[in-house]
């Protein structure tokens, strides 16, 4: 299975971004997924989380601007971000708890980086 995340870049302060990321492979199921990030020198961290039947989990200091949704069809979820600050200045990571084959494992994407600045 693997995780391909897309949609980073270069954004001023203040703009917006959505990134995504899709699952894709053969004969697997992709249950809970969610986003991390790690800003420089910095450890990585949970974002927020979304499970198949669209129950959300945010790290408290990630409400309100930003959202996480889910395109089941599409085994791809987005992270919406807004009014973005040079703070958010990362890498964003997608990870999913995968059934493969029949067995549980989790999977992680290769990382987008995301730059906010003048």
């Amino acid at each position: 299975v693997q995780l391909v995340e897309s949609g980073g870049g270069l954004v001023q302060p203040g703009g917006s971004l959505r990134l995504s990321c899709q699952a894709s492979g053969t004969d697997f199921l992709a249950y809970e997924m969610s986003w991390h990030r790690q800003a420089p020198g910095k450890q990585r961290e949970m974002i927020a989380s979304i499970s198949r039947s669209d129950t959300t989990n945010y790290t408290d200091s990630f409400k309100g601007r930003f959202a996480i949704s889910r395109d089941l069809p599409a085994d791809t979820i987005y992270w919406q971000m807004t009014s973005l600050e040079p703070g958010a200045t990362a890498v964003y990571y997608c990870h999913a708890d995968i059934i493969h084959g029949g067995r549980k494992g989790d999977d992680w994407g290769q990382g987008t980086q995301v730059t906010v600045s003048s």
